[in-house]
């Protein structure tokens, strides 16, 4: 609507009609239906009743709107195929040094080919608890032929694999400059070749993922990994005793912060690397020991029993 147009119809609702002639000065009044040929006299314009003349304006709007929406869908729906298309082999990263990958085929080969390279250190993010021992069993001879070459290896893992049979059997049978740490918590996987390429997942699946040459992302995702590393308990080549507080473990502990945090049993699980039959299992052994009988209670005698403090 145009603010002459605006003012004309304001002028026909006062008079009860206009010249038709002025609408010529005005068309939007007469092209939104807000102005009507007088029946009786076609040299006038009658007004639209207001209550009627907003409602089918508006309804043309949404009208508009959902034929947007349908368009929107169309193009979304016609360059899925697209986006899932892989870089042509051999095609540079991007101008941010940042080149996408699709389908873990494609995926195994970049960091595969990364690895070919590698002749200095190798840091890996390893999330998620136990990791299935197929996995393992293919990352062995790549990670050993890194090993082999001088290179140094450096792992952090959650601490449910500070018990897995499949992450320790693998652990032993690697020779060469290997450490391995574990935290209760950590971000998603990682991996750093030589300071210089990086690998992130790009989906919840990791059916997408991210290689990383910019070396202002890459120094950050190392400063990341370094933090971490330092706030980690060692678990190879000689692994150090996860201290108890008062009766906590400090896996208890790491729950008894989520619990304070309100997240159900399944948010916990799956934040810590493990099962819920197991996170249950930990929270009442933690209930047990500070002597609570509801959840409600729990959560009370955490936070008066000090376990989340700092440590002496």
């Amino acid at each position: 609507m145009c603010e002459a147009g605006l003012t004309l119809y304001a002028r026909a609702l006062q008079a009860g009609r206009v010249p038709a002639a002025e609408a010529e000065q005005a068309p939007c009044a007469r092209d939104r239906g807000l102005l009507q040929p007088d029946t009786r006299d076609g040299a006038w314009l009658r007004p639209a009743a207001p209550s009627v003349a907003l409602p089918r304006l508006l309804r043309a709007v949404e009208d508009g709107i959902a034929r947007r929406r349908r368009h929107e869908a169309w193009l979304a729906e016609a360059f899925a195929p697209l986006l899932l298309l892989d870089t042509p082999e051999g095609a540079t990263t991007t101008a941010f040094g940042i080149r996408p990958l699709s389908g873990v085929e494609r995926i195994n080969t970049a960091i595969g080919e990364a690895l070919a390279d590698a002749d200095g250190e190798l840091l890996t993010i390893q999330p998620g608890g136990k990791r299935p021992a197929s996995a393992l069993q293919v990352a062995l001879p790549r990670d050993q032929a890194v090993l082999s070459r001088g290179c140094r290896m450096r792992t952090l893992y959650q601490h449910t694999s500070r018990h897995d049979p499949a992450v320790l059997a693998y652990c032993e049978r690697l020779t060469g400059d290997l450490e391995v740490r574990t935290l209760d918590e950590l971000p998603e996987r990682l991996i750093v070749v030589d300071r210089a390429v990086a690998f992130v997942p790009a989906s919840k699946d990791r059916s997408h993922a991210l290689e990383v040459r910019d070396p202002a992302l890459v120094a950050y995702l190392v400063t990341v990994f370094e933090r971490l590393w330092r706030l980690a308990t060692p678990m190879h080549p000689r692994a150090a005793p996860q201290p108890v507080r008062g009766g906590i473990t400090p896996r208890q502990r790491a729950i008894a912060g989520l619990l304070v945090e309100g997240h159900t049993d399944a948010v916990i699980a799956e934040r810590l690397g493990m099962n819920v039959r197991t996170a249950r299992e930990h929270i009442a052994r933690l209930a047990a020991t500070l002597g609570s009988e509801s959840r409600a209670q729990l959560g009370y005698l955490i936070g008066r029993s000090g376990i989340l403090g700092p440590e002496e």
